[in-house]
């Protein structure tokens, strides 16, 4: 009996037996430790190559625009600004024409003049041409007079310590050298912007950065007719650092493309970019009013992130219009008339038409009238000024200054 027991439990006693041959699993386990280890070496290269591609992503913009600084702190913008900022309008009177104003602005030249005395650290400046002297111009008009001797305070600017630098448009190299020549030799910076190359346009920017802290915008080119002979408008702002610091950071874009070779590009390295824009609109005190501005720029391609673009801010500026729209411009077309293929281009002059149907809005426009005017543009505001309709409450006027009435 103990037997037949015994041999009831010999199956059991086998089954629990190891194999003879344990080399397969040998093989098993010593596999284990072999694999995490190319496993986790592989993880490793992936997630190296992760941030390096990202790295790449985020420097690599910087790395191929070498930025040439004027003063690197000044182009980040502070979160808020404590600036009370002076505004004042400033204008050019043509001399001998008898204009009749209750509200007389400062000339162009003399804030000029102040903007150089007062300069302690920088100058820079945005312009579309020189010809400040007779000599430019081939003439002998006294009141050159003014145009040459803010050239000249110019020219001794750096002898005092002050930084001066000028972007002009590639252009003025079709125009006298003389006056920019006259600079390089006081000691300012000039650097030409080949915008024909890079936009298909022209630096037609005109403005003045005074120690980060004061600035000037308006329509006047770096031309003693500007000063003396042509009706001009600009805006002169003392004590206003954030705006000035902002308008600083377009500068410095034209400043870098001003290099030999530059292209535009792909993306703006945050240091061009801006936190004030249409949306977002720097909050300062002007003239002790609180005030909400931004500064706009032009074309496309010169808008680093936050830039709000020029033709976006002239449409918001129409259509946040509560009463009237009064327009003073040296031409009025909707047309792209120096594209290769002139197209029409009815952006401005489609949204004054609605604004004046749908919303009653009084629309004015004030357009220059000279020899070389397009006569098209005349056609464009005849079709503009066929608007006005007094029982429809449409109100719509076109004044030209002509010689002679053009309709």
């Amino acid at each position: 009996m103990r037997e037949n027991l015994l041999a009831d439990m010999k199956p059991h006693l086998l089954y629990h037996k190891l194999p003879q041959d344990t080399s397969a699993v040998t093989c098993q386990t010593s596999k284990s430790p072999q694999f995490y280890k190319w496993a986790l070496l592989i993880t490793g290269i992936v997630v190296l190559l992760l941030l390096i591609l990202l790295t790449q992503l985020l420097l690599l913009p910087l790395l191929l625009v070498p930025v040439d600084y004027h003063n690197n702190a000044l182009l980040f913008q502070t979160e808020s600004c404590s600036d009370s900022c002076r505004a004042v309008l400033v204008e050019s009177i043509p001399q001998g024409l008898s204009f009749n104003s209750s509200m007389p602005s400062p000339a162009i030249a003399d804030v000029w003049t102040n903007m150089i005395v007062e300069a302690k650290h920088s100058l820079d400046i945005a312009s579309f041409y020189w010809t400040m002297t007779n000599e430019d111009t081939n003439t002998s008009e006294p009141t050159a007079q003014t145009g040459e001797q803010i050239l000249q305070e110019l020219i001794k600017l750096p002898k005092t310590g002050v930084s001066v630098r000028i972007a002009v448009d590639s252009s003025q190299s079709f125009k006298s050298q003389k006056d920019l020549q006259a600079l390089k030799d006081g000691g300012v910076l000039v650097r030409e912007v080949n915008m024909l190359k890079l936009t298909k346009g022209v630096l037609h920017t005109k403005f003045w950065v005074v120690d980060k802290t004061h600035l000037f915008i308006g329509s006047a080119n770096m031309d003693w007719r500007s000063l003396t002979q042509v009706k001009e408008l600009g805006l002169a702002m003392y004590n206003c650092s954030c705006l000035a610091q902002d308008l600083e950071k377009i500068f410095e874009m034209y400043w870098f493309l001003g290099q030999p070779d530059a292209v535009i590009p792909h993306h703006w390295p945050s240091n061009y970019s801006t936190a004030y824009n249409q949306d977002t609109p720097l909050s300062i005190l002007v003239n002790g009013t609180s005030s909400r501005i931004y500064l706009s720029s032009a074309p496309p391609a010169l808008c680093p992130d936050g830039r709000t673009q020029d033709l976006q801010a002239i449409l918001s500026i129409i259509e946040d219009a509560e009463e009237f729209v009064y327009i003073a411009v040296m031409n009025f077309l909707p047309v792209m008339e120096f594209s290769h293929h002139k197209r029409y281009w009815s952006d401005i002059d489609s949204q004054l038409r609605r604004i004046a149907y749908e919303r009653k809005i009084k629309v004015r426009l004030l357009i220059s009238c000279w020899p070389h005017s397009e006569p098209v543009m005349f056609t464009f505001l005849r079709s503009l000024a066929a608007i006005n309709d007094h029982k429809s409450k449409l109100d719509i006027e076109v004044v030209n200054i002509c010689p002679q009435p053009i309709y």
